[in-house]
């Protein structure tokens, strides 16, 4: 990780964003963002990326500039989060990184090995090829993925064999490197109660077809296979109404956001906190410091 670099780190729907906002324009810091579906043009209100009015008060970066057709992964991610940081740094402001994708932080704490460019053929297949045969697959080339993988969770199933594939590699190597990384990142996990995350991300919900989500998805065209990953976008792809899907993708969420938890309780690195306020002031605390520290 690039010293000075810090973090807001949490589940969907914990309000990351706005603890970023109000603790950027005190610090003068910028934003960089660290979501897997923020990046996509066309998926503002799907996504919940900040509004124009919100990306004025502070510098945004890495927020729906990439088309929804392109494929995207944690390296590509990486190496642009990081020129963005850098930037920032000889700007002579600090970076704030917010976002709930596990892996695009953690390939910015730690670093990923050298991957190949992703192989949108193999992905296809992969993506179509039964869980089942992809799970015996990657414990032929990858014994001890079971020791450390979600193996019921075909996404994550599917991108550990793709590793393998791509790299001739176990993908626990991978794991493994990470778990040896040395590096002490700064930053905050909100780790809000339960009942009121998932009140959070119920409204929040429901606020998305209010906006106008369908449209937004409806004019979308043909995404992309990452960009079809992002929640609610298949439900809203099917046509049934929203009165019969807001509870499906309502849901959904709900379990992304227990997912999002268990990885990042795991990240010793980010300090829990449990509500707004506790991370203003523990973010504060960490902005008192120097940026080279």
């Amino acid at each position: 990780m690039i010293p000075g670099t810090l973090f807001v780190v949490g589940p969907t729907g914990s309000g990351k964003s706005a603890v970023a906002l109000e603790i950027a324009r005190k610090f003068d810091a910028e934003i960089i963002n660290g979501d897997a579906f923020q990046i996509y043009r066309g998926l503002e209100i799907l996504s919940a990326q900040p509004s124009a009015e919100e990306m004025k008060l502070v510098p945004h970066h890495l927020y729906g500039f990439l088309d929804p057709a392109e494929e995207f992964d944690a390296a590509r991610y990486a190496h642009l989060a990081n020129a963005r940081i850098m930037e920032v740094l000889h700007r002579g402001k600090r970076p704030l990184v917010v976002g709930g994708s596990g892996l695009y932080i953690k390939a910015l704490t730690h670093g990923l090995a050298e991957l190949p460019p992703v192989d949108s053929e193999l992905r296809s297949r992969l993506v179509a090829m039964p869980m089942e045969e992809a799970r015996t697959k990657l414990l032929e080339l990858d014994p001890a993925a079971a020791a450390h993988l979600n193996l019921q969770n075909p996404r994550h199933v599917q991108r550990a064999l793709e590793i393998c594939l791509l790299t001739g590699q176990p993908a626990s190597e991978l794991k493994k490197s990470w778990q040896e990384a040395e590096i002490q990142p700064c930053g905050v996990l909100l780790d809000l109660p339960r009942d009121l995350l998932y009140q959070r991300i119920e409204a929040r919900t429901v606020h998305m077809f209010e906006q106008g989500v369908v449209r937004e998805i409806q004019a979308l065209g043909s995404p992309g296979l990452t960009a079809r990953k992002a929640l609610g976008l298949r439900e809203i792809l099917s046509g049934t109404p929203p009165s019969e899907i807001i509870p499906e993708i309502q849901r959904a969420t709900r379990h992304y956001a227990k997912r999002q938890l268990t990885w990042f309780r795991r990240e010793k690195h980010f300090l829990p906190v449990s509500s707004h306020e506790e991370a203003f002031e523990s973010l504060a605390a960490l902005f008192a410091q120097p940026a080279t520290g």
